[in-house]
């Protein structure tokens, strides 16, 4: 049995039927006050591209992901290319940027000739 998702104690049909006002009394501090100040004209286009179609191209990490947008994929820009995010129910209230990676994970190797004494005694083949 799939547990049921809330969010503030109201099902996703819930959150999707409230106003941008309403929804805002729900989301946390930050949000709240982007909201109330107004989407872009940038954000308000993103929110009727998302509407409209699957798989949408941005370069709007700050925007904020709301009820209307889940199970939909948006495709954030990372700074060198664009990255999937499938919008998922528990992603409401965060911001797209968190979920494309503008950092790789680093991968060290062995330590390069000369990086310290003991590596001067391994072969250089």
């Amino acid at each position: 049995m799939a547990k049921e998702f809330l969010y503030r104690g109201k099902k996703l049909e819930e959150l999707k039927n409230l106003s941008l006002n309403e929804l805002s009394e729900l989301l946390p501090a930050r949000q709240r006050r982007k909201i109330k100040r107004g989407l872009s004209d940038n954000e308000k286009k993103l929110m009727i591209k998302v509407e409209k179609k699957d798989n949408v191209k941005t370069h709007l990490r700050d925007m904020i992901l709301l009820p209307q947008m889940v199970g939909k994929t948006i495709r954030v820009h990372n700074g060198k290319e664009f990255q999937p995010v499938t919008i998922q129910e528990e992603m409401i209230g965060h911001y797209l940027g968190e979920f494309a990676l503008t950092r790789k994970k680093t991968q060290h190797s062995a330590p390069g000739v000369g990086a310290t004494r003991s590596s001067s005694s391994i072969s250089v083949r």
